[in-house]
């Protein structure tokens, strides 16, 4: 939510567009203390996942919340490409949504539909949410400004969507294509694995597709040294960690430490 009188600019949004990298965590927990905490850390972009994660409409509100002024581009995964789940997030203050296992152009726009405020898509208008300050201050001039600031983000993980993706490239208004790679390799029939050398091939024809095309691409990266070969690679949007899994991990290593010592 903003309540200048000028409307907010999307940054991520305006780095993406002159070539730039950006760099995301993803929030899993559905914590607001940790959503504030991962906000105030630098990141470019936090993603509520509601697809996977544990929070519901109401921690999701909160995270969104805790974001507030931080700088931070906030966006949620929703649980599937439902424009009234689409909606729901948006209105919420998100400024764009993840829309996973996205596989045809249909799909496609039809996601774009959902985020987009007419003519440009059918979101549906109201005037009392919180993405429009509830009513109060520059609430129209943030809806009239909206379709520039909300980002959709497109995850390819599966074999369909590859076979698809030359008419998927074609979709306007899709900011970020976004491979799922353990989804894809499960959909290859390598179940939850994403390093197979198959699922590597495959990879590397998204990736070539997509850079060809001129459009932005994403992914997850479970090291830094992972994240730096794929910004070489001509990656623009990367998460870099999970919370839930970075506090995993550093509890187990502390932990096994530990057990070494005594």
């Amino acid at each position: 939510m903003e309540t200048s009188n000028e409307p907010p600019s999307n940054p991520v949004k305006e780095k993406l567009r002159a070539g730039g990298k950006t760099a995301g965590a993803w929030l899993a927990s559905g914590s607001p203390v940790i959503a504030e905490i991962l906000s105030l850390a630098g990141f470019d972009w936090l993603v509520i996942d509601l697809e996977h994660g544990a929070g519901d409409y109401m921690t999701m509100l909160s995270q969104l919340q805790a974001m507030n002024g931080s700088g931070v581009v906030p966006l949620v995964r929703v649980a599937g490409n439902d424009p009234l789940i689409i909606k729901r997030a948006l209105d919420a203050g998100a400024w764009g949504v993840v829309v996973p296992d996205i596989r045809t152009r249909k799909e496609a726009e039809a996601a774009r539909r959902a985020v987009k405020y007419p003519p440009q898509g059918g979101r549906g208008i109201s005037g009392n949410t919180r993405a429009g300050a509830y009513g109060m201050q520059n609430s129209k001039l943030l809806m009239q400004t909206a379709n520039e600031r909300t980002m959709l983000v497109a995850q390819i993980e599966s074999l369909e969507a590859v076979a698809n993706l030359d008419d998927l490239l074609k979709v306007e208004g899709i900011d970020v294509f976004f491979i799922g790679p353990r989804d894809l390799g499960t959909s290859m029939g390598y179940f939850n694995d994403a390093a197979h050398p198959e699922v590597k091939k495959v990879i590397a024809v998204i990736e070539q597709k997509v850079l060809a095309a001129g459009k932005v691409l994403g992914t997850v990266t479970d090291s830094w040294e992972a994240a730096q070969a794929r910004y070489q690679r001509g990656y623009q949007f990367l998460s870099l960690l999970s919370e839930v899994s970075a506090l995993g991990k550093l509890a187990s290593d502390l932990v096994a430490r530990f057990r070494q010592a005594y």
